[in-house]
């Protein structure tokens, strides 16, 4: 990539950094209060996130280097790249604007345009897909541990058939590719549908390598795309051990299955309002709302958050400074053709 463009994406982790510190909902001395309240849990909570993001950097890394004996990406440029595409989708939830973009120019010197567009897009569905299992198996695990209400029961109804539905389309997604019909749709929507037919027309023989890559990872390469799963699932049932840590300061009456479930329906609420930038408002709301479904008071939700977010303003200091740092020295692909895909 070019520093230019490093710089460009650099400057918007600094602004992050900047909005974050400025937007907190308490002033200075009650987080420093709540800061030492947490004591010795912080720097181990932030030291877990370590092992989050290396089960995520694994679930890219298999789909990277799957059967490319001629040519591997290291684990630590996989790893580095993980950690700053998550700090720059930290400001945009759903990675429109920021991660996404980055890992495909950094990686694309690499392997070349259309594999690291398709690895990074495999990635991307496989991260949202173990979302709506994780999401489709708690809804299981509070039907076996907690006793059902009308009103609990209709919202599971609608929720299981909303993500049924989009499990569907994803595992459609996974055979066909994607790259081809989202331009397609595009291409009928206003404002965007000329370019979009431009770029189609220009790029049509690289859309259709993509989405013969995305095909192939879940017909030919079984073993890969479910080992990638199970990666990024378990990266789930580990991030709950951050709720349970934050918990267990204010209470030891909380239990890691109940921590499941306020990961679980705290992350479907801030989904729900993907638009909202860094989720300002949204987690701390989620887990408020979770907390008290489960007999837990509120307060302890909005207490996660706040921990929880300080946690995500190191993360992303850390993902930003990483742009900068660690040359790598791999072999580079000058053009698409020598792709050979």
């Amino acid at each position: 990539m070019r520093d230019k463009f490093r710089n460009i994406f650099m400057l918007f982790g600094i602004a992050v950094i900047v909005i974050m510190i400025f937007t907190f909902d308490v002033d200075m001395p009650e987080l420093l209060a709540n800061l030492k309240r947490a004591g010795w849990q912080l720097p181990l909570i932030i030291l877990l996130w370590v092992f989050i993001y290396f089960m995520n950097a694994l679930s890219w890394f298999v789909i990277i280097n799957d059967k490319q004996e001629d040519r591997k990406v290291s684990f630590a440029l996989v790893y580095k790249l993980t950690v700053s595409g998550f700090a720059l989708n930290y400001a945009t939830p759903m990675g429109l604007m920021g991660g996404e973009p980055y890992r495909i120019m950094e990686l694309s010197p690499y392997i070349g345009a259309s594999r690291a567009t398709s690895s990074v897009i495999l990635y991307v569905m496989m991260h949202i897909f173990s979302h709506l299992c994780f999401w489709a198996s708690s809804i299981v695990l509070y039907l076996c541990c907690y006793p059902l209400n009308n009103a609990v029961g209709i919202t599971f109804i609608i929720a299981g058939a909303a993500i049924s539905f989009l499990i569907y389309l994803f595992m459609r997604g996974y055979r066909y590719g994607l790259a081809v019909k989202t331009l397609r749709i595009c291409c009928r929507l206003p404002f965007v549908k000329n370019k979009a037919r431009s770029f189609m027309q220009k790029q049509e023989e690289t859309l259709v390598k993509i989405d013969r890559q995305i095909g192939q990872l879940h017909s030919q390469r079984k073993t890969t795309f479910y080992f990638s799963l199970l990666l990024e699932y378990l990266a789930r049932i580990l991030g709950c051990v951050e709720i349970y840590m934050i918990m267990n300061v204010l209470t030891n009456e909380v239990s890691f299955v109940a921590c499941i479930l306020i990961s679980a329906f705290s992350s479907l609420f801030a989904n729900l309002l993907f638009f909202s930038p860094m989720q300002l408002g949204v987690r701390e709301g989620g887990l408020a709302i979770a907390v008290s479904q489960l007999g837990i008071p509120g307060a302890f939700g909005v207490y996660s958050g706040l921990i929880m977010r300080v946690r995500e303003l190191f993360w992303i200091a850390v993902g930003v400074a990483l742009m900068k740092v660690g040359v790598f020295k791999e072999k580079t692909v000058k053009t698409e053709g020598s792709d050979g895909h």
